[in-house]
């Protein structure tokens, strides 16, 4: 059994560590709020510009109506957009995303380049040897769209040069306060056909099945090629926002989890502090009653 003073110090030891890990919970309670906030907040736009893209799109001639929208037959090279967090003490939210990508584009059959935000996943890029054409690292704490938008425009001009034929989001999307899933969403070429994407995964769907009309000025070809790259950015930041409040809502269960291990730690260690004091005491009792019968006789 360890000394008093020993235990001592490590009960000051686990205690400092709890303060810290309690401040990094309060920090991150903070942060997930204003992260929802800004989430919750870009929907509505971003609802509207899928239903006038959509409305377009479906037009006749659609399959050539924007490079954007066109598919290859032929897909000889892909884009990975992987988001990740900067910083650690996240839980398991840099692991996750981490090693949903590799399962996905580890050994994927054709060629992946990739473009990682966040310093974790691109170190971890890095060490594995993979291809990273582009890192973003040490975004604001509240990003704005002018903040990501680089991401998108660089996507969108990759893909409209031939030098990626596919471009994929590995994100996490944010469920709920105690639930954050790793996901892969197809960003180019824009799939607006489908019924169940990113887009209405996160921004949501008419539920009364009308269709708006719309008057286009100055016309089809413009508003595409307006909405279309901006709408591709738009995705870009929303998945930064989710995988954002993703982290900081992971982060803030990890350190509620740490701050209260390290207080039942704390309470075991001042328990064995007891125990080892009362030996020591009673080590001393002993001695002075030994030296006192010595002396008696």
């Amino acid at each position: 059994m360890a000394n008093a003073r020993e235990v001592k110090l490590r009960i000051k030891s686990v205690k400092n560590i709890a303060q810290v890990t309690r401040a990094l919970q309060a920090v991150s309670a903070s942060r997930v709020r204003k992260a929802m906030d800004t989430m919750f907040s870009t929907r509505p736009y971003a609802n509207k510009a899928w239903q006038v893209l959509t409305h377009v799109a479906r037009q006749p001639g659609r399959e050539n109506l924007h490079p954007l929208l066109t598919k290859r037959a032929d897909v000889k090279n892909v884009i990975v957009i992987m988001i990740s967090g900067d910083r650690g003490l996240a839980g398991p939210y840099n692991s996750n995303i981490i090693k949903y990508t590799f399962e996905k584009f580890g050994k994927y059959e054709v060629p992946a380049q990739f473009i990682s935000i966040g310093r974790k996943g691109t170190e971890l890029l890095h060490r594995r040897g993979m291809n990273i054409m582009a890192d973003f690292r040490d975004l604001p704490a509240e990003p704005s769209f002018v903040d990501v938008s680089a991401i998108g425009r660089l996507a969108v001009d990759e893909f409209l040069s031939g030098n990626a034929d596919e471009v994929y989001l590995m994100y996490t999307d944010f469920v709920n306060m105690v639930k954050q899933d790793p996901v892969m969403k197809k960003l180019l070429p824009l799939e607006y056909e489908t019924e169940v994407g990113l887009v209405e995964a996160e921004f949501g769907a008419r539920k009364d099945g009308a269709s708006a009309s719309y008057l286009y000025e100055p016309g089809q070809t413009e508003i595409l090629d307006e909405i279309i790259p901006r709408f591709t950015a738009l995705q870009v930041f929303q998945a930064v926002l989710e995988s954002f409040a993703s982290e900081h809502a992971s982060r803030m269960v990890a350190m509620k989890s740490a701050t209260d291990n390290a207080t039942e730690l704390a309470g075991l260690l001042q328990l064995e502090y007891n125990k080892a004091r009362q030996l020591g005491i009673t080590s001393e009792i002993l001695d002075i009653v030994g030296g006192a019968e010595a002396l008696a006789k």
